[in-house]
């Protein structure tokens, strides 16, 4: 049986850990503070529409008690990868198969891909290279995160919704690895595909990440007002299209149409989008993974993006004004 930890066992990490648990996966999770305690002291519970149930992980707080995974699950906002990589190390050896679970534009978009863009780091994402040195494209799968869910009490994890996790290797492979790891999802109960072009999936996401996210956080507007409104709503078709026009100069190609993606998102119904969530309890914001990163790609592709550039400013600005007090 493979040795998996999930690193980063918050809503999403707690969710993953609990239903591999639950299905016989022994999984490790890396956890600290009072989450930590309350999973040593009662469990890993998991509530899920009608279902509950408690699991017992192995759990540590010090990455070094594991060593080497054959697969590490990183399931951490963007903006902590760097932080977090003294405590990834142990954990990384030279065939471990790095899951990132990370929303928005990953440290590894660029591997693989052709000229221009072959092997280009991020800076929005990774501005020394240090995610792209520590944490191996070549040994990297990708992943998409659609289910919802919520830490509402240290050790309980709360899923609303949502069952899928998209997974591709970053040159469309269907490589031994990515199909153990689909095969494991799906045993826990998950939607886990391998998509040959992932990239256009990340793009689909991120589409509207990149509107959505910061407008609600400048407006603190739920999504559904955000959708339906018509002013932010045009304000983010916009945005939208300035995005598309970066992402097919990258090769992207989109499945469906800015409209249908915006009827998507208004489906979700009234929701707080993470970043403004973020923005609420004093946390960091992904707005750099999210937009700052599709910002910075139409620079490498000389797209003009005026609406997104004043966005970003006014976001960042956002949270210089509430990190001043």
């Amino acid at each position: 049986m493979p040795r998996i930890c999930v690193f980063g066992a918050g809503a999403i990490g707690g969710l993953l850990a609990a239903r591999l648990e639950a299905a016989g996966t022994k999984v490790s999770v890396v956890a600290r503070g009072p989450h930590l305690a309350a999973m040593r002291a009662h469990g890993l519970a998991l509530v899920s529409g009608e279902e509950r149930f408690t699991v017992q992980p192995a759990l540590a707080e010090d990455p070094r008690e594991l060593g080497p995974q054959d697969y590490l699950i990183l399931t951490l906002k963007a903006h902590s990868l760097a932080p977090s990589l003294p405590q990834l190390r142990p954990l990384i050896g030279p065939e471990t198969v790095i899951v990132a679970a990370v929303n928005g534009v990953p440290w590894w978009y660029c591997y693989g891909l052709p000229a221009p863009f072959t092997d280009r780091r991020v800076e929005s994402v990774d501005p020394d290279g240090v995610l792209w040195e520590a944490l191996p494209p070549s040994q990297t799968i990708g992943c998409i995160i659609y289910p919802a869910a919520e830490v509402t009490e240290p050790g309980v994890i709360v899923h609303s919704y949502g069952d899928r996790f998209s997974l591709g290797e970053p040159d469309g492979r269907r490589s031994p690895r990515i199909e153990r790891l689909s095969e494991l999802l799906i045993a826990a109960g998950f939607k886990a595909p391998v998509r040959p072009r992932l990239r256009d999936e990340i793009w689909v996401k991120l589409w509207g990440n990149m509107a959505f996210n910061p407008i609600c956080t400048l407006t603190t507007a739920s999504l559904d007002v955000v959708t339906t409104d018509p002013d932010t709503r045009e304000t983010a078709r916009a945005i939208m299209l300035e995005g598309q026009a970066v992402a097919e100069k990258l090769g992207v190609r989109f499945a469906i149409d800015v409209d249908k993606r915006i009827a998507g998102a208004a489906e979700v119904g009234r929701h707080k989008p993470s970043m403004l969530q973020d923005l609420e309890r004093g946390r960091p914001l992904e707005i750099e993974a999210l937009l700052g990163a599709v910002v910075e790609m139409g620079g490498w592709v000389g797209q003009d993006m005026p609406l997104s550039r004043a966005v970003l400013g006014l976001v960042r600005q956002r949270v210089r004004m509430r990190d001043a007090g």
